[in-house]
């Protein structure tokens, strides 16, 4: 890459600070003309896209905040942004800010992207629990590059992957008797205290159908949005429930024991980014990424 022009870099500078061309000539006493063709060719140059437009303004991608704050370095040379460019490019750097729903952000997420770190120490990292639909909102109006929500929830601004779905597993008290059981089917649910999910959640309808087709009653005494209330609950002995693997296993050692629930509920979600353009390298590698790590993990799970 040959060297970077100074005046590129000052009114890439004035962009990200100002938010738009016609501020930014003003700023560095230039047409504005003049700023989009240097804004262009730095484009060009270093082979990465620094602004979206967003209405009259422009707003910097994640790459364009990582190369802003060593800008903003008065002692970093041109030569030090350069390398920093050369780095996104190759995915060995960059800031990354993810969104994701509770049933992830409660530690099965945060424990890969430590370990996804340990390996990339030039990357910077935001990491949200949110529930679905604030995931959605959060992905739509940029405050988050990457989102990790339910499948069923859609946004015109933002673009869905389907990440492998993962089987409901049966959460039960550690000292119930259905605990002896290898494997639990509706019918050993008739009768018991059941904690359901919320009815914002897709999934709580799903499971309530498959009760209802098998004419199995529950006790129905508690209710609950979250999933990990829902295991914390199951723990103090309040009753049984039905909850994701993900936070199940987390809750493995808290009081309960997990079991395969059959016939198969899915619970479904879905890797988001924003709608315009493909998702930067650095979060299209860490949803090739957790998604080999999703499904190393679902063929662990007992199934028998």
């Amino acid at each position: 890459m040959r060297s970077l022009n100074p005046r590129q870099i000052e009114a890439f500078r004035a962009v990200v600070l100002t938010g738009g061309v016609g501020m930014a000539a003003n700023l560095i006493n230039v047409t504005q003309p003049a700023v989009s063709r240097m804004i262009r060719d730095l484009q060009r140059q270093l082979g990465l896209t620094l602004f979206e437009r967003r209405g009259t303004g422009l707003v910097p991608t994640s790459e364009a905040l990582s190369l802003y704050a060593e800008v903003e370095r008065a002692f970093v040379g041109l030569d030090r942004i350069a390398q920093m460019a050369t780095e996104l490019r190759t995915r060995r750097a960059g800031f990354l800010r993810i969104a994701a729903l509770p049933a992830l952000a409660n530690g099965f997420l945060p424990r890969f992207a430590g370990s996804y770190l340990v390996e990339r120490p030039k990357l910077d990292l935001v990491l949200s629990g949110l529930v679905s639909h604030a995931v959605v909102t959060a992905v739509a109006q940029g405050q988050s590059d990457l989102g990790f929500a339910e499948g069923s929830i859609e946004h015109a601004a933002v673009r869905l992957e389907r990440m492998p779905p993962a089987p409901y597993m049966a959460v039960l008290p550690q000292d119930h008797p259905l605990a002896r059981k290898k494997r639990l089917r509706p019918a050993d649910f008739e009768g018991e205290s059941f904690i359901s999910l919320g009815y914002s959640s897709l999934s709580r309808f799903r499971i309530d159908r498959v009760f209802a087709e098998h004419g199995v009653r529950r006790v129905m005494r508690i209710e609950t949005p979250l999933s990990e209330i829902a295991c914390s609950l199951a723990g103090s002995g309040a009753g049984v429930t039905l909850c994701d693997p993900f936070t199940a296993t987390e809750y493995a050692t808290r009081g309960i024991v997990v079991r395969p629930f059959e016939p198969r509920i899915h619970f479904e979600f879905a890797a988001l980014y924003a709608a315009q353009g493909t998702p930067p390298p650095v979060a299209r590698e860490f949803i090739d990424s957790f998604r080999a790590h999703i499904t190393a993990f679902l063929r662990s799970l007992p199934r028998r």
